[in-house]
């Protein structure tokens, strides 16, 4: 049976990626329901209401399949990784607690608001309670991402020799992270150009399929509904991927800094480069933690220094070289003498830095695609469209995934990384994170059990999505009676067909 650790680490790593399948949507698609709602608001027209209420309900079944997932990611932290617990719990339990009382808890409740006051709340009001849920969600990411960040680059903290543990000095050092203001922006755009792209796969999906049929009243709604919605996701995609590609140039040459080792594996740079390290495209060898066998196939010459630099000839240290540097300043042999490899698997760094950019090209070939479709108020009746927006969906959500996965294994073997100008005992090896108290067989026993039942979310999670795109934008019916209205929102539509 494999040890406590591989056993921890491979049960956090499935309920993580898991979790963040969610996590993306719900960031993103909040604001853009937030938006048809407020185009609604303004324009009077039911287009935007029909599109608020048709993705709204795809946000709200997100939403609650992300907060059951996300509740057992931080009971983990004391089930399999209490001795992490213990040494970063003083500057970890901060940013947490204030996700859960600043963000989680306004969000919960101003999205209980939206979803029953549909007919007990004017519009405007209605209105802001939808921006309230979506500014809380992003809120809750920086929070999270605050305090994954420190886990990155320590910062604000000290280290107390009595305790050996890690306290924290300052809470604006935290939040001020370098890190931190790097990747709530990429997550944050990350998430946008997801729900763009789902709004836009989604909607001209259906402009394909109603427009196909060649009804007078089908074409009006493909024209009338549908098509805005995929003018809207074409250009909050747009924004988003530059955001997307700015973000990740700028949060790429922070870690070139801060986590070398990191930059160097995800290159697969196993040869020094003095005069400046080239990008590669395709490399090969075999699976094993080392340079052995790797070989660079496709490369651009001076590119990765060009991107940690902004000089094709800067020079980059290669995995071995920071290897040796890190078996002097931190010891070459853990307690029991074994050697310590401080770089992360290689293969699994390289490639996952690579399909987070390949999947993450989807989104930009269906914002061309349905751009160029819809122009000058055209209605497509394209399949290839239809087929590239169904296959569009799956797209985002690996990039973000792979993206989350080159992260987190990019940064082992340590589960608090070295901060290269902060405090060399704010560290810690993800071996000694682990539960010392906690057996194989219970590990294991808690992860099966949690695939299974994160299976069955799965299922449930996809049959309700599919169910409720299948069923398109509803109807609306206006009520017009005296008794439906109110002084201040006379025009208000309190009901609405499904």
């Amino acid at each position: 049976m494999p040890d406590v650790l591989d056993l921890a680490r491979w049960q956090f790593a499935i309920t993580t990626v898991y979790h963040f399948i969610f996590v993306p949507l719900t960031i993103g698609l909040g604001p853009i329901v937030a938006i048809m709602q407020t185009a609604w608001v303004i324009t009077k027209k039911d287009r935007w209401l029909k599109l608020t209420k048709f993705f709204g309900k795809l946000f709200l079944i997100n939403f609650a399949i992300g907060v059951v997932t996300g509740i057992v990611q931080e009971f983990q932290f004391g089930m399999t990784w209490s001795a992490y617990s213990r040494f970063v719990g003083d500057v970890f339990g901060a940013p947490l607690a204030m996700e859960a009382l600043a963000a989680f808890f306004v969000e919960s409740t101003f999205l209980g608001l939206w979803i029953f006051g549909w007919d007990k709340l004017n519009k405007k009001l209605h209105l802001a309670m939808i921006w309230l849920v979506a500014i809380s969600t992003n809120l809750s990411a920086f929070f999270i991402l605050a305090a994954n960040s420190w886990m990155q680059h320590p910062v604000g903290t000290t280290y107390n020799a009595e305790t050996g543990r890690a306290e924290m000095k300052s809470i604006g050092d935290v939040l001020g992270n370098s890190t931190l203001w790097a990747a709530f922006p990429h997550t944050v755009t990350a998430s946008f150009l997801t729900a763009a792209t789902v709004v836009t796969g989604i909607a001209a999906w259906w402009m394909v399929r109603l427009a196909r049929t060649r009804k007078a009243d089908d074409l009006e709604t493909a024209r009338d509904v549908y098509r805005p919605a995929v003018r809207l996701g074409v250009l909050v995609m747009v924004i988003a991927g530059a955001g997307v590609i700015y973000s990740g140039d700028v949060q790429g040459q922070l870690m070139f800094q801060q986590q070398p080792m990191k930059m160097a594996s995800a290159e697969a740079l196993c040869t020094p480069s003095p005069d400046g390290a080239a990008f590669s495209i395709l490399s090969i060898g075999n699976l094993n933690n080392d340079c052995e066998g790797v070989k660079r196939i496709i490369e651009i010459p001076g590119a990765t220094s060009f991107l940690a630099d902004r000089s094709f000839t800067a020079p980059i240290k290669s995995v071995p070289e920071l290897q040796a540097e890190y078996e002097q300043k931190f010891g070459a042999t853990d307690a029991n003498g074994n050697p310590i490899s401080y770089s992360p698997n290689l293969a699994l760094t390289y490639w996952s830095f690579r399909l987070m950019i390949g999947w993450a090209a989807f989104s930009l070939a269906l914002a061309v695609f349905a751009f160029w479709a819809t122009r000058k108020g055209r209605v497509s009746d394209s399949t290839w469209l239809s087929r590239l927006g169904l296959v569009s969906l799956a797209t985002p959500f690996l990039a973000c995934s792979f993206g989350w996965i080159f992260t987190e294994t990019g940064r082992q073997p340590w589960v608090v990384a070295p901060n290269p100008t902060g405090l060399d005992d704010v560290r810690l090896l993800t071996e000694r994170g682990v539960s010392t108290n906690v057996g194989s067989g219970l590990v294991l026993t808690s992860m099966i059990a949690f695939t299974v039942v994160y299976g069955v979310l799965a299922v449930v999670w996809y049959r309700l999505m599919h169910r409720y795109t299948i069923e398109g934008a509803p109807d609306v019916v206006h009520d017009d009676s005296p008794e439906a209205r109110t002084p201040d929102d006379a025009d208000r539509p309190l009901s609405f067909a499904y």
